[in-house]
């Protein structure tokens, strides 16, 4: 029987056709992992499933039955449940407690009958949630667990887990994997939404691939590739490989030592923090999401005051110099956050406005050479194939993947001597992507030291020379990138190992 069968789904906003004609079937005692490009219609899909959308055209069948999905309560009795990204958990309150929001019997009433039912569902699926445990207390992965029993508990039996491993540890993925292959043995449904590869090959039964909206093929993992799967998803043979480029490194760029800072809360988010970079090198920065990544970029910048330590540049102090003063000493940061507009892009402008936005300074006598900012626009248009009408319309325009195009070239175009690129293929087509690795390794090759954050652990394993892991605003580890596992990585973003490479100074 087919739990679910979604066909010929269309969903249109505006101009934008976000599901064309879709067709999806997912087996009872299915993993079922929906892979595509950012903008491929992955979430509109499943936010239909879900109830936050209505399709404008098709028909949505549970269990052979035709159904109307008006909300997410009214997917949810029919036993569809949804483990967003982003948690809804109510952080002061036990596990126990958040399950039990909601219920018509409030959370005061049958407990007894309500802690037992919690406690065989988490035996029963092999969760280890602790009922008593407050959500502050645990780990992301802990929480992403209770929301799992959560849906669980309130009959779920058809499951829509999107990006689950985006902020996990690769021994929280292990666990979160066990536990998906627990609910297949015992029949449930599972749409898995991953841009991972990896994580497709190794816990999916079959795979539909969305692009451009469409459904191109739904394929059994045992008859495909990694490869092949990139090559539907893009529409042309892809080469999958990164090359960590050997160049001989020169003397240190960029040495920070033990350096400490607190937000604006007063709380500490940096902690005696110590590594350097050298010229010719990719220092590859590793932790799960909060872990004092963005503070440390921004600290470094200029942008994110210091309450001791110090930053050194060519052996030159960069404590209290402003963002621009650190810009002249040949530091350019492209730091990519969720709100991309944020960091040094004006929305209303062009991309040659926003071209003149980082070099105007530099323009001799009274008038700015437009010219040559144009030049550079096109150039950058070109290079990384960024789809825009001209480079005179609006940024607030383009995709945000195209946003962050524009932002990356720009960075990469004033020939900088220290590269702090932050999460910069979030949001970009795989193939993309791709291009993004080769443009840092010419970097490298002219001699430029970079700092590289990064989410997806194959990529830093294979791009980077050394690997610094933080933890709670900490570092747990520094250590060559080409003799380590991903394993050792995640015990060290999870701050339960500590490993430094020898002749690492830790303060």
């Amino acid at each position: 029987m087919s739990y679910i069968a979604m066909k010929g789904i269309t969903k249109i906003f505006g101009d934008v056709v976000a599901n064309d004609n879709i067709n999806l079937q997912v087996e009872a005692g299915e993993i079922h992992a929906l892979l595509g490009e950012n903008g491929a219609g992955k979430s509109t899909l499943v936010n239909m499933l879900s109830g936050i959308y209505s399709p404008d055209s098709g028909s949505i069948f549970i269990r052979d039955q035709e159904v109307k999905l008006t909300s997410p309560r009214a997917a949810l009795e029919l036993g569809i449940g949804m483990i967003h990204q982003h948690f809804k958990l109510v952080e002061i309150m036990t596990a126990q407690e958040n399950i039990m929001l909601g219920q018509k019997n409030g959370i005061f009433l049958n407990k007894k009958a309500h802690a037992a039912k919690i406690k065989a569902l988490s035996e029963r699926f092999q969760l280890g949630v602790d009922p008593d445990k407050k959500v502050y207390d645990m780990s992301v992965g802990e929480k992403q667990t209770l929301e799992i029993l959560k849906v669980l508990y309130r009959g779920a039996d058809i499951l829509i887990l999107d990006e689950p491993t985006a902020v996990l540890t690769p021994q929280e993925t292990e666990k979160l994997f066990k536990i998906v292959k627990k609910m297949k043995e015992e029949g449930c449904a599972v749409i898995f939404i991953t841009h991972k590869m990896n994580e497709v090959m190794a816990i999916a039964d079959r795979i539909t691939v969305l692009r451009k909206g469409k459904t191109i093929q739904t394929l059994d993992k045992t008859t495909t590739s990694p490869k092949e799967l990139a090559e539907l998803m893009v529409g042309h043979p892809l080469d999958l490989s990164i090359d960590r480029v050997q160049v001989p490194q020169g003397e240190v760029t960029l040495q920070v030592k033990n350096i400490n800072a607190k937000n604006v809360e007063g709380i500490e988010v940096l902690r005696n923090i110590s590594f350097h970079i050298r010229s010719g090198e990719i220092l590859g920065i590793a932790g799960i999401a909060g872990s004092g990544q963005k503070e440390l970029c921004e600290a470094i910048a200029g942008l994110f005051p210091l309450e001791s330590g110090d930053i050194l540049f060519n052996n030159e102090s960069l404590v209290g110099k402003s963002p621009r003063e650190i810009i002249t000493c040949g530091i350019t940061m492209s730091f990519v956050p969720e709100d991309r507009l944020g960091m040094g892009l004006v929305a209303s402008m062009d991309i040659v406005d926003n071209m003149i936005l980082k070099s105007y300074q530099n323009d001799k006598g009274l008038f700015i050479d437009r010219k040559k900012a144009a030049e550079k626009a096109k150039k950058i248009v070109k290079k990384l194939d960024i789809s825009t009408p001209g480079i005179h319309h609006p940024i607030r325009q383009l995709s945000g993947g195209n946003i962050q195009k524009v932002l990356l070239g720009r960075e990469l175009d004033s020939d900088p001597k220290l590269l702090i690129t932050a999460y910069p293929v979030r949001g970009l087509d795989i193939n993309v992507s791709y291009k993004i690795y080769d443009l840092i390794n010419e970097e490298k090759e002219k001699g430029v030291a970079i700092l590289f954050v990064g989410e997806d652990l194959d990529v830093l394993l294979e791009l980077c020379d050394r690997i610094m892991v933080l933890c709670n605003g900490e570092v747990t580890g520094i250590i060559d990138a080409a003799k380590t596992t991903k394993d050792e990585l995640g015990l060290m973003m999870a701050g339960e190992k500590k490993q430094y490479l020898e002749g690492t100074e830790i303060v």
